[in-house]
């Protein structure tokens, strides 16, 4: 059960007529329309998947959500394959893209990988951080030690066994420092 306060917000912080509010016990803030919702998250640590489930989630799921910052500042995202490779979350990128060009300005990037459609199937992870370029730009193929595991895990999942390179892509890893998960199956019925 949620519990809210409701306490003026100067206009020159949100805008005239807006509320915050907030939780009694941890503070924390979301945007919502013209007002902020602040809603603690108690189970979070019961839903957290573990590092194994983690691993099973990132391995078997193909697509994920990618969060740039565009130069207005303004959010941009978009739709990548990926793999996971057990501590970094590798992505190809057209090089030509917006995403490249948001990336190559500010290398914080925020990807979500999610899965489930009722509320009891829900699981889905967060990773944050900032990205590094791995290899040449774009990608043609010259050896690379680094990048063999993760050319093997793409061609394996999502092209038949072999990675092919097309000369307009380029390889980022991030090694998230921050993961935020969560699995509703772990959320008792009743």
């Amino acid at each position: 059960m949620l519990q809210f306060l409701q306490h003026p917000v100067p206009a020159s912080a949100v805008g005239q007529g807006a509320w915050l509010l907030s939780c009694q016990r941890d503070g924390s803030v979301a945007r919502v329309g013209s007002w902020y919702a602040v809603a603690e998250q108690r189970r979070g640590k019961r839903i957290a998947m573990s590092p194994q489930e983690l691993d099973t989630f990132l391995g078997a799921e193909r697509m994920c959500r990618v969060a740039t910052i565009n130069g207005d500042g303004s959010p941009h995202t978009s739709a990548l394959w990926f793999v996971w490779d057990g501590t970094s979350i590798w992505l190809t990128s057209i090089v030509k893209s917006q995403r490249w060009v948001n990336l190559m300005r500010n290398p914080r990037i925020s990807v979500l990988v999610d899965a489930g459609h009722g509320y009891g199937e829900l699981q889905g992870a967060e990773l944050n951080g900032e990205v590094v370029v791995v290899g040449e730009v774009p990608r043609t193929g010259e050896a690379v030690a680094e990048l063999e595991q993760p050319e093997r895990l793409m061609g394996q999942k999502y092209m038949g066994g072999a990675f092919g390179h097309d000369k307009r892509h380029a390889w980022l890893r991030l090694d998230p420092d921050k993961v935020v998960s969560w699995d509703f199956r772990k959320i008792p019925l009743g």
